[in-house]
């Protein structure tokens, strides 16, 4: 569980193919290897990925091949920056919101609009999740815990303040450019809880 408060830009390090449905993942990021362990969850850009190993603050993790469809980590290179988030500890504040690291779908930006001290950032959204997503509820993008400003049939629109540009890879992201989305759960557990009633 994580919550969507990234704390490191990390960079890949290297992605690679296992010859079957998979591949390894190494990627840089002292911060939150400073005390990971074989076995721990680190959130990759939004997917929660477990730790093989930590060696002089690189860690590496298995991606099948359902991730790397499901996700954009598939489109990561050596050199990309990704954002990196240690799971949450029982006990410490909430920053975010309840994140699992799974995702639901992949968005590309559709329009990035530059104001004085915040931009708006519109995406895609694909049409399965359209009921998930609602204007002042929580989405996940590429790892980043977000508060939908609007939304329509087809986009929703965030605002990135300065510090969330500067510190995750969301700033330097381009109209076109993938990311990942992690839709609120309750919204899904509520869903599927009515839906039993109504049967």
């Amino acid at each position: 569980m994580f919550t969507g408060i990234v704390e490191e830009l990390g960079e890949v390090v290297g992605l690679t193919d296992t010859g079957g449905d998979s591949a390894v993942l190494a990627v840089r990021g002292p911060l939150v290897t400073s005390d990971a362990r074989h076995g721990d969850s680190i959130s990759v850009n939004g997917v929660c990925l477990t730790v093989i190993d930590n060696v002089d603050g690189v860690f590496t993790a298995d991606v099948m091949g359902e991730t790397l469809r499901r996700s954009s980590l598939g489109a990561l290179e050596e050199g990309s920056p990704v954002n990196l988030e240690r799971a949450a500890a029982l006990g410490s504040r909430l920053g975010g919101h309840l994140v699992q690291g799974h995702v639901d779908g992949v968005a590309t930006i559709v329009a990035r609009e530059p104001g004085a001290d915040w931009e708006v950032v519109r995406f895609s959204l694909p049409a399965s999740l359209a009921r998930y997503v609602v204007e002042k509820g929580s989405i996940t993008v590429d790892g980043v815990s977000l508060t939908v400003m609007a939304v329509d049939d087809e986009t929703f629109s965030v605002g990135l303040i300065p510090t969330t540009s500067k510190l995750t890879v969301l700033g330097g992201k381009d109209v076109g450019d993938p990311v990942n989305l992690e839709v609120d759960v309750i919204a899904k557990y509520v869903e599927k809880m009515i839906g039993a009633r109504n049967v």
